[in-house]
Order: C-alpha cells, then sequence, then structure tokens
C-alpha cells in the first residue's frame, strides 16, 4: 500500500504492478458484524495473507494474488467481496454540499482503475467457466439416468429470490443503509471440490496468461464478431456518520455520474455488469468493485424457514468452539440446519447430530441435507459418500442423548421475536442449559449458544454456574437485532436430572 496525494484527502491503495509482475488485488470482504477477528483467521489459514480489520464493522481486507481468486471465492466466513480500487483513510469531506459532492466527480479521474478492472474481468470470466463446468456436470448426469432407464431427471437446486438491504444507488431514489449486502451468484461450496479447484487455478494463470487488457468496452466477451460491448453500470454507497452534507443517494449520483463520464459506461440499476461500490466511513473512504452477485452466505440452504441463520454466521459459531476430528457437534434446535449442515461440510471430520421440536423444521432441515447431497454427487460425477450428519425430532428438554456423550453444542436459541415468546424463555433457557449441561462432556465440553434474549440468558447462565462458566461474548448483528454468541465451557460438575431452576 503506497500513500498519494489525491483530491481532498490522502490516499492509500494497492502500488500499480510492475511491468511483467503479477496482478496482485487487494480484497475487500463483508463479514458478520463481531466475526471480523474469525473472518481474519480463516485468510491467514486457507490463503497465508495477512489481513486489516476496517475500523467500519463487518468489513476485512487483505491481498492475494489474482490467480489466488478461487479461494477467495471459497472462503466460509464472508458474505461479499470486492476488489478495493483506493482507500482513503482520512478524507476530508468540504462543509459545503456542493462542494463535497463535486471533490467526489473528480476522484473518479485520478483513480487507480487499471488493476482493478482486470481483476474484475478474470473474476466474470472464472464465472463463466463455473457454469459452463455446472451444466456439463448436470448433462452428464443427466445422461447416466436415461442409460439407467430412470425417468426422473436431475433438477439444479432452487434459489430464492435474492434479498437485498437498501443501498443508495446511482439514479435510483433508494434510502441508504449502513451496511451493504449486495447479493451475488455463482460461486460454490468446498464440498467436493478438490478436482474442481485445480480446474480453477489453471483457468485463472490461463486468462492472466491471455493478458487481460482491460478495454473498458469489452469486459464480457461474448459480443459476435469481435464487436466493442458497452459495459452496463450502477454505483451503489453505503454511508455512516453524521458529519456528511449529503446522503448516500446524492453521493452515488454524483460518483456515478462521473464513473459514467469517465468510462463512457451505461448506466442500468438492475441488469449491470459492473457493480461500483463508494463506502463512506465518518471520514475514511473506500472505491471497490464487487466481485459477488450474489452473498456466499446463500451457499447450503435451499429450504429456508422463518428465522434461517447465516451460512457464514454459522461457519463463526462453529470456528468459536474449534471442533477437533472426531469430536460429537449437537445442534438441539437446529431449525433448517444452517449449523450442522455448514459443520458437516466444513469440518467432515467430526460427527454432527440435528434435531428441532418442530416437525415442519426437521423436514425443511432435511430437504437442505438432501439438496446439499445432489450437489456434491454432481460434483464428484461419482456415487456421493454422503455427508456426517443425521437429523432428529425431539424435545431439547429431554434429548435422547446419553449424559456426557457430546463434545459440542452449537445452536441459535429462540429469540422470541418470531418464534416462541419471551415470556417462554424464561422457563425454557434454564432447562435447555441443563439438559445441554447434562449431555455435554464435563470439563472438556463447549457451547456456542447465539440469543437476542440477553437479560434472560444472564439469568439463566448465573443460576447455572455451577455447570457452566462463560469464556467468551461476541456481539453480533443479526437482521438488525443486537445479539450475542456466547462460548460456555462445561465445568467438571455433574448435572442433575432436577433441579429448581428460580
Amino acid at each position: 500500500m503506497a500513500e498519494t496525494g489525491g483530491g481532498a484527502g490522502a490516499g492509500e491503495g494497492p502500488v500499480p504492478a510492475a511491468e511483467g509482475a503479477e496482478l496482485a488485488a487487494v480484497i475487500g470482504a463483508t463479514v458478520p458484524t463481531g466475526f471480523e477477528v474469525t473472518a481474519a483467521e480463516e485468510v491467514q489459514e486457507k490463503l497465508g495473507s495477512a489481513s486489516r480489520i476496517s475500523r467500519d464493522r463487518g468489513k476485512i481486507y487483505f491481498e492475494v494474488p489474482a490467480r489466488g481468486l478461487p479461494q477467495v471465492h471459497r472462503l466460509r466466513s464472508v458474505d461479499n467481496l470486492f476488489v478495493v480500487v483506493q482507500e482513503f483513510k482520512d478524507y476530508q469531506f468540504k462543509e459545503n454540499k456542493e462542494d463535497a459532492l463535486k471533490d467526489l466527480e473528480d476522484l473518479v479521474k485520478k483513480l487507480p482503475w487499471t488493476d482493478p478492472l482486470k481483476v474484475w474481468e478474470l473474476n466474470n470470466s472464472l464465472k463463466k467457466k463455473k457454469t459452463k463446468r455446472k451444466k456439463q456436470n448436470l448433462q452428464s448426469s443427466a445422461s447416466k439416468e436415461k442409460l439407467n432407464d430412470d425417468g426422473e431427471e436431475e433438477g439444479t437446486d432452487q434459489k430464492d429470490a435474492s434479498e437485498q438491504e437498501d443501498c443508495a444507488q446511482s439514479a435510483a431514489g433508494v434510502e441508504p443503509a449502513s451496511s451493504q449486502d449486495a447479493e451475488k451468484t455463482g460461486v460454490a461450496s468446498r464440498n467436493g471440490e478438490e478436482e474442481e479447484d485445480g480446474n480453477e487455478q489453471s483457468d485463472a494463470k490461463d486468462n492472466l496468461q491471455a493478458g487481460s487488457g482491460s478495454n473498458t468496452k469489452v469486459g464480457e466477451g461474448d459480443t459476435s464478431e469481435g464487436e466493442a460491448k458497452v459495459l452496463k453500470f450502477r454505483v451503489t454507497c453505503n454511508r455512516a456518520g453524521e458529519k456528511h452534507s449529503f446522503t448516500s443517494n446524492e453521493a452515488a449520483r454524483d460518483f456515478g455520474g462521473a464513473v459514467q463520464e469517465h468510462f463512457q459506461w451505461k448506466a442500468d440499476m438492475t441488469n449491470f455488469d459492473v457493480e461500483v461500490l463508494l463506502n463512506i466511513h465518518n471520514n475514511e473512504v473506500v472505491v471497490g468493485i464487487a466481485l459477488t452477485e450474489e452473498s456466499l452466505h446463500r451457499r447450503n440452504i435451499t429450504h429456508f424457514g422463518p428465522t434461517t441463520l447465516r451460512s457464514t454466521l454459522a461457519y463463526g459459531m462453529l470456528r468459536l468452539c474449534d471442533p477437533q476430528p472426531t469430536d460429537i457437534i449437537v445442534d438441539p434446535m437446529c431449525g433448517t440446519g444452517a449449523i450442522p449442515i455448514e459443520g458437516a461440510t466444513e469440518w467432515p471430520s467430526c460427527y454432527h447430530i440435528a434435531g428441532d421440536n418442530n416437525p415442519q423444521a426437521v423436514k425443511r432441515a432435511a430437504n437442505n441435507i438432501c439438496s446439499l447431497l445432489k450437489k456434491s454427487e454432481n460434483k464428484d460425477s461419482s456415487t456421493s459418500l454422503g455427508i456426517p450428519l443425521d437429523i432428529i425430532q425431539w424435545d431439547i428438554c429431554n434429548l435422547p442423548l446419553r449424559t456426557g456423550s457430546v463434545d459440542i453444542i452449537v445452536t441459535d436459541m429462540p429469540f422470541g421475536k418470531r418464534i416462541g415468546s419471551k415470556k417462554k424463555n424464561w422457563d425454557l433457557y434454564p432447562a435447555c442449559l441443563m439438559e445441554m449441561g447434562r449431555i455435554c462432556t464435563p470439563g472438556t465440553g463447549r457451547a456456542v449458544l447465539l440469543t437476542q434474549d440477553k437479560k434472560c440468558f444472564a439469568k439463566a447462565l448465573s443460576r447455572m454456574g455451577h455447570i457452566w462458566r462463560k469464556g467468551q461474548t461476541v456481539w453480533v448483528n443479526v437482521g438488525g437485532l443486537h445479539a450475542a454468541v456466547y462460548l460456555l465451557r462445561r465445568t467438571w460438575e455433574r448435572a442433575e436430572e432436577k433441579r429448581s431452576f428460580w
């Protein structure tokens, strides 16, 4: 990163690659708030890159060679990805609205767009090849079924319509939001991807060697007879801070107008090729180009319930309890199965048991597991070995599991909002903690529990202090609700079968 003078503030951004040097990218990633450190640890572990956690909660930044993009898309803790064009750590906004917006317009011409656009182009070509491979896999599995005289056709997984948080977009009258969740497409989960990984790596190398000379009018390469295609774009602005004289809409509109003038691209709010991001957090300004069209947290779930947990948050919770090979991990209130499915995918050497008292939830979870099995069968193009996960309908206060037989419990407890009630939680929470304490291994067992009903949980935990010790609390944002993830450690004391809770 190098300091550069520019416009209204000192800038920091990627140094342009020297002639013949490998193309590198500074990647920005949005992650579940509260789990920034977890995401940074995953990036270090899987990519060997050090991350910087942004002052704007829910974002991390790290540098990778462009050929490493396939691994970046397989990170389990990130929601959305973008390549950083330039970052300004202390941008001085003018007090007058017109002057401040004029500075943002002037900034467009000074930004180092070339390398980030090459990274965006490479990312696009990888997504296309992945889609093509997916179609080929589906066709080959369909032809196999025909040979076996099986009349049923293999269907692709259904995708729910992407939910997008309100963001200000250029030339669109949409109210601003403090955090971005611009949903993105075409990134698969890690299950059975070793062979695919090799293919993607070679694709990335081939595309880099082909030297994507970032012609701002091409980018797609689908036009006939080498005709230049004018790219369609939109600008999404996320703004947080009290001292700005302008709104997100105004910033997106004016910045977008300057982008259109600079590149001669066409503005389109829905069917865009390029999404330019303008993130403003107090005096911190980051300009980026989106690399994902649908949030990566939508990787496992095809059958949604009223309170389906994001896969990225489920990963953060599981990672918090540090699963070891052969551990038995239980989610006693699994809902649609987001936690156990994420666990079985990322920690296949553990055994995962999921359950719920609601038959509809159990059915949805079973359907999600079936979808995952179909997906892995298509990837492997052979008989699937299955996943180490079982699901059962049970009563959380009377689990059909032996005393002291479980290593880890990870669950999303009822908030008392859309499911259950705050009143019921006063009886449910202590009963749950007692039963969880019974099945958990004394001395080494741990539990990671998510709840928004913090007052009730604190009271229940104080009564269960003889079997549970609080180790760590992570404050998170779940659908706009301020919630907490508690890491509890099991004491050596034996859990009583019956106890007066209050």
